[in-house]
């Protein structure tokens, strides 16, 4: 059973109701990626667990597992835009059979590990922030790909958006 969750609009709303640029996406998700891991080092040690530290590098394997999968599998259709490029294809195997967003996925436990590495607060905040970011994303990814590829649909429906049998 998937979990219900927000369709995103209203978060985009308010990112465009505070002036977030249509191409805002990619500085954003960098800034983001930059926060996670300078809190981390900045904020390093601020509880001591050995199952967290050890969860953290298995977790930032797993990521780095993920996207590597995406990466290859996606080939000349990635693009770190929302929009999808005009010559593209809707990628539906590999990693794409379980999983809408591997990427991403890969990013957000990248950045969860990174929290966990570094046993800091203020990055796991950030990491939570991130993944708020890629929901939205991904939310606005979706739809544009729904409006591209009519089988996208039938894609979404068996599919999960990050996480396969939770998300």
């Amino acid at each position: 059973m998937r979990l219900a969750a927000t369709d995103g609009r209203a978060f985009h709303a308010g990112l465009v109701r505070i002036g977030f640029p249509p191409g805002g996406w990619v500085p954003l998700q960098s800034v983001l990626m930059l926060a996670v891991v300078g809190l981390g080092v900045g904020y390093r040690g601020q509880w001591q667990s050995q199952t967290g530290f050890i969860a953290g590098g298995a977790m930032f394997v797993v990521a780095a597992c993920i996207g590597i999968a995406g990466v290859h599998c996606l080939g000349t259709n990635r693009t770190a835009r929302p929009e999808p490029k005009p010559d593209s294809n809707l990628i539906q195997y590999g990693i794409y059979q379980r999983l809408r967003h591997p990427l991403y996925t890969s990013v957000l436990l990248a950045g969860f590990s990174w929290a966990l590495l570094w046993q800091s607060g203020p990055a796991l905040f950030m990491a939570v922030a991130q993944a708020i970011f890629f929901d939205a994303k991904a939310r606005r990814e979706e739809r544009l790909l729904g409006e591209k590829f009519p089988e996208y649909s039938a894609y979404s429906a068996r599919t999960w958006r990050f996480l396969p049998g939770l998300y």
